[in-house]
């Protein structure tokens, strides 16, 4: 969570290109006014592909610097330790465990749940790579931990407990997790206090881990269906958002977008983990009340649903039964999504509606922490690609056919900008490659750990003596996405830089089914060479 004045709800005021007029008292809206057709520039002296498989055995060892509750005895994060381990006390509910979002010290249950999500889809789609990167438990272990918070938090059925701790106090003190001494308070959703997007986004979760599970423990992943199914119906029955029930989300997590294409989201995800046609029906009789099929989103995000549902309803197989009025809506479900890929691919319609990039050819939403919205692209384009190639179609962007290796291609240069093909030959995942973030916004890691030194440090005592210090942090944040560069590519390592220098748990969750595909690939790429060698020798 970035600290600082500016209310988090701004990472959330997302970029429209069409909208139903019913929507407009809802919130805010940016329209993206500018496109940029600047190619991509790679100087020569980086490299054309990197070591995929360490970016992603790193990108998995974040989490567990990142978690919450007591540690396990295989904990490779060393310099961690166990923290919050009365979370939930004050209310009489076991809250122990589950993920700190960023760089502070508080557990919020929405981008957590966004997180589990992503890292489930990317497990779903490219099980196969993961596996072969040797990465496979490391990735149950990190998508387990946050489940097994969720079942603890889904204390009733009618009842989701969405954070734990406050941001305010929190933000006043710079504290290691272990020596924290700000506000635990817990607060949930219920049937007075609705949060359907809250809700809608851990049964997503929690259904879509119910896949991952399901063979290799079918016990887990129907428990995960269970819960699942009762949040969205608990969502669903009990319609508002999170944020006008729990106040003290505003400023952090903030629902810009309503609830609505949280449900949708959660019905396909539930449909895609039970085949029960009754979710899919939902998507399509919802579609145009709930903006499925009539908004026209250029970002994806832990707020922002509707690209990524939109697509996943493309990808669906399709039933020869289905009427051709449902056929028709899924069709306009495909329409949107691709407007979606065509704006960041620069093939929209009108050029005002393209993505912006910056000069070295980032995708470029907004200033305050932008590689999530990066990573989440490179995910969702890596998906289509391998749908639209498997299915031998184009990418239609206005009567503009593009291959989907095309696709691949751009989604595959936004992980390499990540890595270090950018400008300043910065790697913003931190411990890759020899130049990344060592000042990243972080209270654990910006202070000497506990495992060294169990002496308690103070509220304000961790401002005097670590926070503004000008040395690197001591311990490395390995895997953190941090926010990245500004759209002139220009990036200031600085610890009070929390724009930039912040890291969030949902930044790094898509690149993980990413970067094991790359992975795979370079492999196949090196046993093809390697046999072209031995044939001609």
């Amino acid at each position: 969570m970035e600290e600082g004045r500016m209310p988090k709800a701004t990472l959330s005021i997302f970029t429209i290109i069409t909208m139903p007029s019913t929507f407009f008292p809802l919130c805010i809206f940016t329209l993206l006014l500018s496109s940029l057709s600047t190619t991509i520039s790679s100087s020569s002296s980086q490299p054309s592909s990197y070591k995929y498989g360490d970016a992603l055995s790193k990108t998995l060892l974040y989490y567990e610097a990142q978690r919450s509750g007591r540690l396990p005895y295989n904990q490779r994060a060393t310099w961690r330790h166990h923290s919050g381990l009365t979370d939930g006390l004050e209310q009489g509910v076991d809250l122990v465990g589950g993920y700190y979002d960023a760089g502070d010290n508080v557990k919020f249950g929405f981008p957590m749940a966004f997180t589990m999500t992503m890292l489930s889809w990317g497990i779903i789609e490219y099980g196969q790579q993961i596996v072969a990167g040797g990465e496979y438990a490391h990735t149950l272990e990190a998508i387990k931990w946050g489940t097994d918070y969720f079942i603890k938090a889904h204390s009733h059925p009618n009842v989701l407990w969405v954070q734990v701790g406050d941001g305010y106090t929190d933000h006043y003190c710079w504290q290691r997790p272990e020596d924290m001494t700000t506000s635990r308070r817990a607060y949930k959703i219920d049937e007075n206090h609705p949060g359907s997007d809250v809700a809608g986004e851990t049964a997503a979760a929690m259904a879509a881990a119910s896949i991952v599970f399901r063979r290799t423990n079918p016990h887990y992943s129907s428990l995960l269906l269970e819960h699942a199914q009762q949040l969205f119906e608990f969502g669903d029955e009990f319609r508002g958002k999170y944020d006008e029930s729990i106040g003290e989300v505003k400023g952090y997590y903030t629902s810009v977008s309503g609830y609505k294409d949280e449900l949708l989201w959660a019905a396909l995800w539930l449909y895609k983990a039970t085949d029960n046609v009754e979710y899919l029906k939902y998507v399509i009789e919802n579609a145009v009340s709930f903006g499925g099929i009539t908004w026209a989103i250029n970002e994806f995000s832990w707020d922002v649903k509707y690209a990524g549902l939109q697509l996943l309803a493309t990808m669906l197989p399709r039933d020869k039964q289905m009427s051709q009025q449902s056929n028709n809506i899924l069709q306009q479900y495909r329409s949107k999504g691709e407007h979606y890929v065509c704006s960041c691919m620069n093939k929209s319609s009108s050029p005002n509606a393209n993505v912006d990039r910056t000069k070295g050819g980032l995708l470029y939403i907004r200033q305050w922490n932008n590689m999530q919205y990066v990573s989440s692209a490179a995910f969702l384009l890596t998906v289509y690609s391998d749908y639209l190639q498997e299915t031998n179609q184009m990418l239609n962007c206005n009567g503009d056919l593009i291959s989907p290796s095309d696709v691949f291609a751009f989604a595959k240069s936004q992980v390499d900008y990540i890595l270090g093909s950018n400008p300043s030959g910065m790697s913003y995942i931190v411990g890759f490659g020899g130049n990344y973030p060592n000042k990243v916004h972080h209270r654990g890691a910006s202070m000497v750990s506990y495992k060294e030194s169990k002496g308690f440090i103070g509220c304000t005592q961790g401002y005097d003596k670590w926070y503004w210090r000008g040395d690197p942090n001591p311990n490395i944040l390995v895997g953190a996405l941090v926010g990245g560069p500004d759209s002139d590519d220009q990036f200031n390592d600085r610890r009070g830089n929390y724009v930039q220098t912040e890291a969030c748990t949902y930044n790094a969750a898509p690149l993980i089914g990413v970067l094991a595909k790359l992975q795979g690939l370079e492999e196949d790429s090196s046993k093809a060479n390697e046999v072209i060698l031995v044939s001609s020798s």
